[in-house]
């Protein structure tokens, strides 16, 4: 089901046994060939993947706006605050409860992670079941390089501008966590790359999307094996 297409009754219909799957994104930077909206669709597609694979799913809209305070020096980048964001998914999850048996936030952009877990503890304490997943590429490149480019040419080669793709800096990401942290994104990489894109394909695309899929599906069943 895709909730916002959805109808009052198909909702009452599905008796409440439906898992609400609430996609997080962002609007940043992702370098000079990526849209700023590259979270959000990612997380939009991890969504979709898990919904054509699980009966039981209905796919809210997007969050298209996250917390993205790093990114904040590069032109088109639109945020909010951690404790906003937070509050935000809290609200949302409450007006879940009547017609959900949980809901599980599936979140592409690294910055919400804070808020995210902020709002799951939360929901938590109040009685709400709220699942928590984010992606994790093993050997991905932190953002917009390979991972992120190749993961846009599976979704959407339309939006990719390859012609632009540069490499910016391609330190591991655990020793730049301190400066990103304190002086954001741009004195780190001029371009807003985290990593390479060179050899990105919407093959390999295609195969990690599957694994995210795959993998979400893991923790949505494992949470709800009745739902």
């Amino acid at each position: 089901m895709e909730l916002g297409r959805a109808t009052w009754p198909q909702v009452e219909d599905a008796g409440g046994r439906a898992v609400l799957v609430l996609p997080l994104g962002s609007l940043e930077q992702h370098g000079p060939h990526l849209p700023l909206d590259t979270d959000t669709r990612i997380a939009s597609a991890v969504a979709h993947g898990l919904a054509a694979r699980h009966p039981d799913v209905a796919v809210a809209p997007p969050l298209a706006f996250g917390a993205s305070g790093e990114h904040a020096a590069f032109p088109g980048t639109l945020l909010v605050r951690h404790d906003v964001l937070a509050e935000f998914v809290v609200e949302l999850v409450r007006s879940s409860r009547t017609a959900f048996g949980g809901v599980a936030l599936v979140s592409a952009h690294g910055g919400n992670a804070e808020a995210v877990e902020a709002a799951r503890a939360r929901c938590a304490l109040e009685g709400d079941d709220v699942l928590a997943w984010s992606p994790s590429v093993r050997g991905g490149d932190a953002h917009a390089g390979r991972t992120e480019t190749s993961l846009m040419l599976a979704i959407d080669p339309t939006s990719v501008h390859l012609e632009r793709a540069a490499v910016g800096c391609t330190e591991p990401l655990e020793g730049l966590l301190p400066r990103l942290r304190s002086e954001g994104v741009r004195p780190v990489s001029s371009n807003g790359v985290l990593g390479d894109p060179t050899g990105a394909s919407a093959e390999e695309g295609r195969v990690i999307l599957d694994a995210l899929v795959a993998d979400a599906l893991a923790a949505v069943t494992a949470r709800w094996p009745a739902a």
